[in-house]
């Protein structure tokens, strides 16, 4: 039954954190700082995400075959291939080396 309620209480928590954005005066939404960081914080978070799911087992730190693809994705994005590349390309160089047995 905990499980219930934490659910709940998150469901309830992640409802007013949204009121609590549109209550946001829309004029403190214009500044260009405010602006700046709102297109810049999503990229960072995901760089965050990206990382840890990349470079973290439990509470350590791992260098397997998904540092090799995402090392890969990182060479296609710089080569300005298209998405879809990028994916493919990460894709397929961890599943060479998982097949090398790294």
């Amino acid at each position: 039954m905990s499980t219930w309620i934490a659910i709940g209480l998150t469901a309830l928590g992640t409802y007013f954190v949204k009121l609590l954005g549109l209550s946001v005066p829309e004029g403190a939404l214009e500044r260009p700082r405010v602006r700046q960081l709102a297109a810049l914080l999503p990229v960072a978070l995901l760089a965050a995400l990206t990382t840890v799911q990349t470079f973290g087992e439990g509470t350590s730190l791992v260098l397997d075959a998904r540092a090799a693809g995402l090392a890969a994705a990182g060479l296609a994005l710089v080569l300005r291939a298209p998405f879809l590349v990028v994916v493919g390309a990460a894709v397929l160089v961890t599943a060479g080396a998982r097949a090398f047995g790294w």
